[in-house]
Order: C-alpha cells, then sequence, then structure tokens
C-alpha cells in the first residue's frame, strides 16, 4: 500500500516539474524570440537617420513626417520601455515609415540616388527579417498562450503569475485593401 502511495506521489511529482518546466521553457522561447525582434528592430532604427538625412534635403515640405520618425526612434532607442509597448511604438514607426516611402514617389531625382537606393534596399532587407522574426514570436507566444490557458498547465501558470501576452499584430489601417485604382490615376 505504502509503494503504491510513494509511486503515486513520484508520478505526480514529475507531471508537476514536467509542466513546471514546460512553462518555463516556453516563457523563455518567447523571451528569446522578442530579443531577435529587438536585435533588428536596432538594425532598423539605426538606418533611419541615414535615410532621414539622404531624404531630408528633397523633403522640406513633408519635415512633420520626418521629424515624427525621428521623435519615435528616440523613443524606441530609449531602452525603458516593455515589450507590449515596443509593439505599439513599432506599429506607429511603420506608419510613418509608409508615409515617407509614399511622399518620395513624388521625388524622382531622390528615387534616383544612389544613396536612398542603397538605404532602400538595406530597409527592405531589414523589413523582410523583422517579418520572419515576428512569425517566429507570433508563434513562440501562441504556444505560450495556450499553455497558460489549456488544462492543467493553467493551474501552474496562475500560481506562477504568467499571463497571455501579446502577439505582434499589425494595425487595423495597414490590413486594408490598397486601392489600386488611385495607383494609375
Amino acid at each position: 500500500m505504502i509503494l503504491i502511495l510513494i509511486g503515486i506521489a513520484v508520478v505526480v511529482l514529475v507531471v508537476v516539474f514536467g509542466m513546471y518546466n514546460g512553462l518555463i521553457g516556453k516563457k523563455n522561447n518567447v523571451e528569446n524570440a522578442f530579443a531577435s525582434i529587438d536585435t533588428i528592430l536596432k538594425k532598423r532604427y539605426d538606418l533611419i537617420p541615414n535615410l532621414v538625412a539622404a531624404v531630408k534635403q528633397y523633403m522640406e515640405h513633408e519635415r512633420g513626417l520626418l521629424e515624427n520618425v525621428t521623435a519615435l526612434r528616440a523613443k524606441a532607442t530609449s531602452g525603458n520601455i516593455s515589450s507590449d509597448e515596443a509593439i505599439t511604438l513599432n506599429n506607429e514607426i511603420n506608419k510613418t515609415m509608409g508615409g515617407i516611402m509614399v511622399a518620395v514617389e513624388s521625388y524622382p531625382e531622390l528615387k534616383a540616388n544612389d544613396n536612398f537606393k542603397d538605404l532602400q534596399r538595406s530597409l527592405n532587407e531589414v523589413e523582410e527579417q523583422l517579418s520572419a522574426a515576428r512569425r517566429a514570436f507570433n508563434a513562440a507566444v501562441t504556444d505560450f498562450n495556450n499553455a497558460v490557458e489549456m488544462f492543467p498547465t493553467n493551474i501552474m501558470a496562475g500560481m506562477m503569475h504568467y499571463t497571455r501576452r501579446q502577439l505582434f499584430e499589425i494595425p487595423e489601417v495597414e490590413r486594408e485593401n490598397p486601392d489600386v485604382k488611385s495607383l494609375f490615376a
């Protein structure tokens, strides 16, 4: 009888340790995936001043866009923001950078500038890397969120004070279909 109780206790301990270690591993995967995004965002933030400098001489009347992206970059690189704030800030930067790239279309001499072309190519490469890192982050967060919400790991997650993490989502405005007709007008 005592051997059966000891056997049951050992099985329960193995299950509890397994859930605990699984949750810790999932939390660490989320943090690692976010660190990858953070590294790529740093590359992007390093490119922004160069892009702004190249564009500034051509785009005097779009100064507001340039000042906004510079201010957002400064806030993003301040180092004292949470991962949720970084996600929101990144969405704002995406919107502003999109505005700059649309405005560039009005300046054929800027589009022909080799320095600008190199910067644009580098920025496109960083954006592709960022997209891949976001997918990896969202996969890690989904795995973590499933563990936090599903039985029986949700019990252990509650004891560890783990809560759902925010996915990296694109803003609603970027989900809208582009008006292709206006591009040819």
